[in-house]
């Protein structure tokens, strides 16, 4: 495994597979890596004779300064992470695992002024709670695709929206690189994993693990139920939970990201939430396929 903080030497190094005839896979990440980044690693390990990690806490995509104050920045602990999935993996022989871990200088030497909006996938939801969120999303990940040029890039479905709004940013700029949609991956108790679950304290980690079983339950209930009333119940059951508090819960079309009425309006009904966790608190998302 290398490690690289200057672009030009990641490229430099890509340039000699390239002409070696070896593709390459990318995993975006924001680093305080777990078992979910571990699982796209595996995929791109398996698919590609070249990964590349990258680990970089993207300041352009954090409307509230806090939050990027206080996300986790644990490289070392990631790199470890990396290795030992190096290590144990039965597809690595003879495959090359890169880590790009620039500074926000030497991945913005200017300020990036480029607008992304794809409405309505990059307006809805997220769009709309976190102003700005979605274009930083799409400055950083179209860098790293230039920065890389991979073959696929893996994203995990727990942000199920940011898959949506970086499929679109793909066909608007006519990059050619798969996108490779890899299943969320949960704790024993039901809660995706996440790098904020690190900052839960024990208490509110006893708590989060509620917003995926009141979502499971309302499965089965949505098949007796309109979209509303499940919509309603999943919002009344989690609120329920002294120290969860729902910013917002929308039952949409998995494709277009629109709220639905009826489930009759699509065959692909998704409800994606977004629950707030204890007092500092700590924002949660995740989402059901009914």
């Amino acid at each position: 495994m290398k490690v690289f903080n200057k672009i030009v030497d990641l490229q430099n190094q890509l340039f000699q597979d390239r002409k070696e005839g070896k593709e390459i896979g990318l995993v975006p990440t924001m680093g305080a890596l777990h078992e979910g980044h571990a699982s796209l690693v595996r995929n791109s390990i398996k698919e590609n004779q070249v990964t590349v990690v990258s680990i970089f806490v993207n300041p352009t995509q954090f409307n509230d300064k806090g939050d990027l104050d206080r996300y986790p920045r644990t490289l070392d602990a990631d790199c470890k992470l990396l290795e030992a999935e190096m290590a144990n993996s039965k597809s690595s022989s003879g495959k090359s695992l890169y880590v790009l871990a620039p500074s926000v200088q030497e991945m913005y030497p200017v300020p990036d002024e480029r607008h992304f909006e794809y409405p309505p996938v990059s307006t809805v939801m997220e769009g709309a709670h976190r102003p700005g969120h979605f274009n930083g999303v799409c400055q950083v990940v179209s860098r790293l695709f230039y920065i890389v040029k991979p073959h696929r890039s893996y994203f995990g479905e727990k942000d199920f929206q940011q898959i949506a709004v970086i499929k679109a940013m793909v066909r608007h700029l006519g990059i050619k690189v798969q996108i490779v949609e890899c299943p969320i991956v949960r704790e024993d108790d039901g809660l995706a994993k996440s790098s904020r679950n690190t900052l839960l304290s024990p208490d509110e980690r006893a708590i989060a693990p509620a917003i995926y079983k009141v979502l499971k339950a309302s499965v089965d209930y949505a098949r007796t139920h309109t979209v509303q009333e499940t919509h309603d119940r999943v919002v009344s059951d989690i609120n329920s939970v002294d120290g969860l508090d729902v910013e917002y819960f929308s039952i949409v079309d998995g494709n277009s990201l629109l709220d639905i009425q009826s489930w009759d309006d699509t065959d692909y009904p998704v409800g994606c939430i977004t629950v707030y966790c204890g007092k500092t608190p700590i924002r949660l998302i995740d989402h059901i396929k009914y």
